[in-house]
């Protein structure tokens, strides 16, 4: 599995389960390991944490663009 697939993959996990949402705020580097099962170098997860990152906020942004648009 690719770092894009690995990225999608642990977004939807953390998005759905609470507690991993949670960790994620608190450690994400211990919460991405928890979802991926294993390991890996900070740096690696590193790359990973700011695509979650980026993809949440993404999906947050396209949320609030569809509130809006349902506002007019």
């Amino acid at each position: 599995m690719g770092v894009i697939d690995q990225i999608k993959d642990t977004v939807e996990k953390i998005t759905k389960d609470e507690n991993l949402m949670k960790d994620f705020k608190s450690d994400p580097i211990k919460a991405v390991e928890k979802v991926i099962g294993k390991d890996l170098p900070d740096d690696a997860v590193e790359k990973i944490i700011d695509g979650v990152k980026a993809k949440m906020s993404a999906d947050k942004a396209g949320d609030m663009l569809g509130s809006i648009k349902k506002l007019f």
